[in-house]
């Protein structure tokens, strides 16, 4: 499997599994099925992103990468965003910021500070 050809947004079925539906969008998978791949329905960490990554044949950057501005983005990135709150995961695609807490945008989710892992397709 690969990574679609078009992102369709997905807010998270609660508000810890932001990985799950982030993965969800990337593989077209539905996020039921990315939870029961997790093992959970919490917080996601990166062990387990990189994970659900390989194991759909999704390739990506190992190197985390501090990004300030959109225009800093490659094409599709895996995104981790310190929000007011805790860590959260997002995703950037084509140009707009699909987020499984806020929607879709046209810039950064708030956040502090934000990382990114290029994911290639």
């Amino acid at each position: 499997m690969s990574v679609v050809n078009c992102v369709k947004h997905i807010f998270e079925p609660n508000p810890l599994a932001c990985g799950q539906a982030v993965l969800a969008m990337l593989t077209g998978v539905n996020v039921n099925k990315i939870i029961e791949l997790c093992g959970t329905e919490k917080e996601t960490d990166l062990k387990c992103m990189k994970r659900i990554l390989s194991n759909f044949n999704i390739k990506f950057n190992e190197q985390r990468v501090a990004v300030t501005k959109k225009e800093e983005l490659p094409k599709i990135a895996l995104l981790s965003l310190e929000t007011p709150i805790c860590w959260h995961w997002s995703l950037y695609f084509n140009g707009l910021f699909y987020d499984p807490q806020y929607g879709i945008l046209d810039d950064f989710p708030p956040s502090n500070r934000r990382y990114y892992w290029q994911i290639y397709n």
